[in-house]
């Protein structure tokens, strides 16, 4: 009873040292009820079945990536209890004196975690509660659902496992803390509080050579993942950039604290300026005794700033084209003049007479055939692509090939390039409402609409004159110096690598056909009429597909409907994952900080009260304090934004098409109002508590 009465009054009196582990253990609770309670929410949401398999898929990367979540936090948690400890040692030395053994010391730690811990765990889940409900809001705009049958939701199920995983964690720091109070002996216990820590003065030309060093290597990471961005096509060749920039940010952060103090006392005016020297000091000295901390913390705000803004702009840009590049309710096409063997994927294939006889008619007399009534379709328009082995991408960039090549590797040369005649071509636009085009007899056009093919034809087409493209036996000049816009086949964004248009008295032969291609709008009025169409060519049990599956026909395609709720899912999922592990990075490295920051204040209350009685009044410290915090939490933040720069600019390119610069802006505001919640917060937590640590007598 007696120790459980001390547990309760120490927790009481320190309630500004578990401050931070207070703040870090509810937002870890409320964070991961909230991601977890998703399977409850999408229960009240009507949507599609599609949407709710991309719902199910999401909830179980979620659980998955829960389980690294939980490891994340478990480790912090840890270190945040470490500190704990520390700033008590003296405190446990009094009871040892006193008569108290290790066991009943280790006892009053355990009953004090329970407190916390319980404590935690009630304030976290409910707000987790509360913070779910909005959550569900937000699934529901993502997913595009309706919320008419929205209740109040409380997932019995994210409680119990959250409850279970931090009662895991607190397991753990149980053991911890019972294992850490073992090793303690009495006397370093008492002289805790006038231990220093050792600082080493590094040599401040050698810090300047090794920064210089690390300054270049970084830079020569940047150029890999920017300016060579095409080359990296395998985890070995973006494995080098990613070690040289961790290298790199660990010797900056070393060699910073060797020669900036040298710098700035040469600034007689900054460093003599009130407190300036005093703080200055401090932070070199923080500097040097956390440069692993330092490098860490830089790197994972890299990351939750990369992640967050590469992923809200991946799903920014899918959904603002969705609604341009999904002009029709349908689009199918299927191979044309199948031979008796070919190869797919690498495996040879030996068609039926069936499937060859079909390859040799039209896609809507396929449909006829096999049983739809074609009074469900309307504005149908039906045209035929040429490839041909005699124009291959390599022949389209003729004397430029060489030089295309070195500067992009991976790209299939061998590809036959997709010819469509301009009449055929201007009846797909009219129906999309895009741009038609005219053609004299021996000019082409090349309409492309993906950003990275476009640019790499441009080089092409700019010396188009000197490389005319032969088609059919006759030579062909481009009418234009760069591609048009335009596609034929729909998709979740702008994918079209280039189609060249060619006159309509081209000679294409008949068994250069590749596709038979068809886009057609559904004959319906309401959502709920297009939806039962959409089912005969999306459902596996229609009597349309099973026809089809039967003979063995290979009729491929799209449907608005399904390019929409497929392009939706993929960007939600990616936006919550990106969502919860770059909050769970935030807290980390914030929490982290904010602990560094607090020892420090504790370590160094005797160099404050040495500031008050050399005249310095309270506003002054505080100030101190005020700069010398803000300036350890800006450092890795500042490192950690160059980083992203790149990064973003490397993830953006490994997803061109998918995402674009337009989209990045309101992502980047989006992940500032995220970064300046979570670290601005752990900020004024650090600054308050340390304010209250360096008053104590």
């Amino acid at each position: 009873m007696m120790l459980f009465k001390l547990s309760f009054e120490n927790m009481k009196k320190s309630v500004k040292d578990y401050g931070i582990y207070f703040l870090t253990l509810v937002l870890g609770v409320a964070i991961f009820y909230m991601f977890n309670s998703i399977d409850s929410q999408q229960a009240m949401l009507e949507i599609s079945s599609s949407t709710r398999d991309m719902i199910k898929l999401m909830i179980s990367m979620l659980g998955v990536i829960s389980i690294f979540v939980a490891i994340v936090l478990g480790l912090l948690i840890v270190y945040a209890n470490n500190f704990l400890i520390n700033r008590r040692k003296k405190e446990f030395g009094i009871y040892m004196t006193l008569g108290m053994g290790k066991r009943q010391i280790s006892k009053i730690i355990l009953l004090e975690t329970i407190f916390v811990g319980i404590i935690s765990l009630a304030v976290g889940i409910l707000i987790g509660v509360v913070g779910s409900q909005f959550m569900s809001v937000l699934v529901a705009k993502l997913f595009e659902a309706d919320m008419g049958e929205y209740t109040f939701v409380f997932s019995e199920e994210a409680c119990i496992k959250t409850c279970i995983y931090f009662a895991v964690m607190y397991i753990a720091v149980m053991i911890f803390n019972t294992f850490t109070i073992s090793r303690y002996k009495l006397i370093n216990l008492l002289n805790a509080n006038k231990k220093n820590e050792r600082v080493k003065i590094k040599n401040p030309i050698i810090s300047i050579i090794i920064f210089v060093l690390a300054s270049c290597m970084l830079g020569l990471a940047y150029y890999k993942v920017t300016a060579e961005v095409n080359e990296i096509d395998r985890i070995d060749k973006i494995l080098p950039p990613i070690v040289m920039g961790v290298v790199a940010t660990i010797l900056i952060f070393w060699s910073l604290s060797g020669f900036i103090l040298k710098v700035l006392q040469m600034a007689k005016k900054i460093y003599l300026s009130g407190t300036n020297m005093f703080v200055l000091r401090q932070i070199n000295n923080k500097i040097n005794t956390t440069v692993v901390s330092m490098s860490v913390i830089c790197l994972m705000l890299f990351m939750t700033i990369s992640i967050l803004s590469s992923s809200l702009s991946l799903r920014n840009t899918m959904q603002s084209e969705l609604v341009e590049v999904t002009p029709v309710d349908l689009n199918l096409y299927k191979t044309a003049n199948l031979p008796e063997k070919y190869k797919r994927y690498g495996v040879e294939i030996t068609t039926t007479k069936e499937q060859r006889e079909d390859s040799r008619i039209t896609v809507k007399e396929t449909l006829e055939k096999n049983g739809l009534d074609m009074n469900l379709l309307k504005d149908i328009v039906e045209i035929p692509i040429y490839a041909s082995n005699d124009m291959t991408m390599e022949d389209f960039f003729g004397d430029e090939a060489d030089e295309v090549k070195k500067q992009y590797k991976n790209l299939n040369y061998d590809t036959a390039e997709q010819i469509v005649k301009i009449s055929d071509y201007n009846k797909i636009a009219k129906l999309y409402g895009l741009e038609e085009y005219s053609l004299n007899n021996d000019e082409y056009i090349i309409i492309c609409d993906f950003d990275n093919m476009e640019a790499l034809r441009n080089l092409a087409l700019s010396k188009s004159d000197k490389n005319p493209l032969t088609i059919g036996g006759k030579t062909y000049y481009s009418k234009y110096k760069e591609c048009k816009e335009g596609y034929v086949t729909m998709s979740t964004s702008h994918t079209n690598a280039g189609i060249i248009l060619v006159p309509d008295n081209c000679n294409l032969k008949e068994e250069e056909k590749e596709q038979s291609f068809l886009a057609a709008n559904y004959n319906a009025t309401t959502e709920e009429e297009k939806q039962e169409i959409e089912k005969i060519f999306m459902d596996d049990s229609s009597i349309l597909m099973q026809n089809l599956e039967e003979k063995g026909i290979m009729l491929d395609g799209f449907t608005k409907i399904a390019l929409i709720e497929a392009s939706v899912g993929i960007a939600t999922i990616v936006t919550f994952i990106a969502i919860y592990l770059g909050v769970i990075f935030l807290i980390a490295s914030a929490a982290i900080l904010a602990l560094k920051q607090l020892t420090e204040s504790s370590d160094n209350k005797q160099r404050y009260t040495i500031l008050r009685k050399i005249g310095c009044d309270e506003k002054m410290i505080n100030k101190a304090l005020f700069w010398q915090i803000g300036i350890f939490f800006m450092m890795p933040l500042v490192l950690a934004i160059i980083h992203s720069i790149f990064g973003i600019r490397f993830a953006l390119s490994l997803m061109a098409g998918l995402a674009s610069y337009e989209e990045l802006i309101p992502s980047v505001i989006a992940t500032i109002i995220i970064l300046g919640t979570i670290y601005g917060a752990y900020f004024i937590a650090t600054y308050v508590g340390s304010k209250n640590i360096i008053r104590e007598e």
